[in-house]
């Protein structure tokens, strides 16, 4: 497609050079307009992730989060800044995009993820696809569990010092997060939320990721880390890419 021949305008212009990209074109980019995503945690895996989303045209993101930008976030959380300090994230996030990319639809959810709550808000505008950006490993199975139980394709992002992982679930098509890792590990075990200190870059790598594993999704383009784990190191600079196997007798998703 020429790029002269696309109708001119701010819409058009932000997004020319992404249309004429063969594995997107304009009915691709139409599909992106009309899609939704789910992004649960506006922290450090769900600013890069929302940014990317937003940037590249979706139509409708939803962010989840019950916290207020605090000071200590600044380091890695980059939807949020010091004009933002006792915002709530979710709301902070609306104003950031929205000054992205005018054309997206922000819908906030100032609540905790919880059991009562998760697949209410995952159904309340039949998310194609969601992004788990917790910082915890309470939400995140909660997050499993509720896509696995919906039949709704997310993709896990997890992070720690330099290191980050990621994998993405499709239903019935392969593992899901329970499979791999089974059950929580015991409280204190491993650092998690406030208490897991981590390199700013690292969250804007695996979000950045997370991004483009839902853009992929959407646009049936590549092939996705379904039945895979992604474990980045940046000290060695090494990616690590595992394949897991569905558990036949997991609670959740087994037979």
């Amino acid at each position: 497609m020429d790029q002269a021949n696309i109708e001119s305008g701010p819409s058009s212009e932000r997004y020319a050079r992404q249309i004429i990209l063969p594995e997107v074109g304009l009915q691709g980019q139409e599909r992106l307009a009309k899609s939704k995503i789910l992004i649960i945690g506006a922290g450090g895996l769900g600013s890069p992730a929302a940014f990317y989303l937003a940037a590249a045209g979706l139509g409708t993101i939803g962010i989840a989060d019950s916290d207020k930008v605090e000071l200590s976030n600044l380091h890695r959380q980059i939807l949020h800044s010091s004009k933002s300090l006792g915002v709530l994230k979710a709301e902070s996030a609306k104003k950031t995009l929205g000054n992205l990319n005018p054309d997206v639809k922000i819908i906030c959810y100032n609540e905790r993820i919880t059991e009562a709550n998760i697949k209410e808000i995952i159904n309340d505008k039949n998310y194609d696809f969601i992004i788990d950006a917790a910082d915890n490993f309470v939400t995140k199975f909660l997050i499993n569990d509720a896509c696995v139980m919906l039949k709704k394709p997310f993709s896990h992002g997890e992070i720690l010092g330099f290191k980050g992982q990621l994998m993405t679930y499709v239903p019935d098509k392969g593992p899901c997060y329970r499979c791999v890792f089974e059950e929580a590990p015991p409280q204190g075990t491993i650092p998690s939320g406030k208490n897991a200190g981590v390199m700013g870059f690292i969250p804007g790598i695996i979000g950045a990721t997370q991004a483009a594993e839902a853009i992929k999704f959407l646009l049936n383009a590549g092939s996705l880390l379904n039945g895979f784990v992604l474990d980045f190191d940046a000290l060695s600079m090494e990616w690590r890419k595992i394949k897991m196997a569905r558990n036949k007798n997991c609670h959740i998703c087994g037979n």
